[in-house]
């Protein structure tokens, strides 16, 4: 797979070395992780949705069962249905689309567990609205849930130093100009979910040294209402 701004670079097919053969790829599978050409985040939040919604379609009758209680539901939900959704979600570079597409998700869930309700005016069942669904939910929601592990992988890369290769990615600067258009969502403008806390005016890497400082962040973090 050739990585490239370019479109055109890499235009051979395949690689030969020796007696084995190696085809050109736009995207392939590694550790579980979709990788592209492109370095495409989105491409890889739809298919751990995908596999998410899989996972939900697996447990879905325990998730309607009158047999088990809503806290029950809840922690099916968050130790079997999340941890498919959010695997690597610590180098993710979220845009606002695609939080709305993790929240659209957790509340189908979500409206599983908890069910329907009887309008008052009409008499008739319906589905839970978003705002009684966050009021239900006691839990952190999705979208916050992977904030807080971006910061805390976040703080655990500023303390490796400079002779770890993560790093180095990380503080090192690339050659080259950013390619005309809006710009791409980058992870390292982390420091906007810093701004929503008060601290995005701060060098986070140096922030990142005082655990104690970086802990309390991460709580304010998941305590964020997000709408």
């Amino acid at each position: 797979m050739v990585m490239s701004c370019d479109q055109n670079a890499g235009r051979i097919q395949s690689v030969r070395i020796d007696n084995s053969t190696f085809e050109r790829v736009e995207e392939f599978k590694y550790l579980g992780t979709t990788l592209t050409n492109q370095n495409s985040i989105p491409e890889e939040i739809r298919s751990r949705l995908r596999s998410g919604n899989a996972c939900y379609h697996l447990v879905q009758n325990l998730l309607s069962s009158r047999l088990l209680s809503k806290n029950l539901k809840i922690k099916v939900h968050r130790t079997i249905i999340l941890p498919v959704v959010l695997c690597g979600c610590e180098t993710w570079s979220l845009t606002l689309r695609e939080e709305r597409k993790q929240r659209a998700f957790e509340n189908m869930v979500l409206r599983r567990i908890f069910g329907t309700r009887r309008d008052k005016v009409m008499g008739d069942w319906r589905k839970l609205h978003n705002e009684e669904l966050n009021d239900l939910y006691s839990s952190p929601n999705i979208v916050r849930v992977i904030k807080s592990r971006r910061m805390k992988w976040a703080g655990h890369v500023a303390h490796m130093g400079e002779k770890r290769g993560v790093y180095r990615v990380l503080v090192g600067k690339l050659e080259g100009k950013r390619p005309l258009g809006r710009p791409r969502h980058r992870w390292v403008d982390i420091r906007t979910d810093l701004q929503e806390v008060g601290c995005g005016y701060m060098d986070w890497i140096g922030l990142a040294q005082d655990g104690d400082r970086w802990r309390m962040l991460l709580s304010v973090v998941m305590s964020l209402w997000v709408p």
